[in-house]
């Protein structure tokens, strides 16, 4: 009985929130003024975004340089891999092949 009841609530709740959400008025359209604090809002964030990407990197080269001195330490070689440079190659290795077999006087490919 009492899943009954909490179903009912629930039910009640759900169809007020969307009444509710349903009368509210369309947002007025923006003037001038309201157009220019908006692209200097999105102006701020993307300055805001790069700096955050920069401390990131920072903050990656640094672990990375200390992981390499305590390996050296162990004697051990570490040689980093850039993850990142790596996707557009693997992008260009993969548009070869599809070139290579459209070229004229290229061997056929083996299936």
């Amino acid at each position: 009985m009492t899943t009954l009841r909490a179903l009912l609530a629930a039910g009640v709740v759900v169809a007020t929130f969307g009444i509710a959400v349903a009368k509210l008025p369309a947002p007025p359209p923006l003037d001038e003024k309201g157009k220019a604090a908006a692209e200097e809002k999105k102006a701020k964030d993307a300055a805001a975004a790069e700096a955050v990407k920069a401390q990131q990197a920072k903050a990656e080269d640094r672990v990375v340089a200390r992981y390499v001195a305590e390996q050296k330490a162990k004697g051990k070689a570490v040689t980093p891999q850039m993850a990142t440079a790596a996707v557009p190659d693997a992008a260009a290795a993969k548009a070869t092949p599809a070139a290579a077999k459209s070229a004229p006087g290229a061997p056929p490919a083996k299936k």
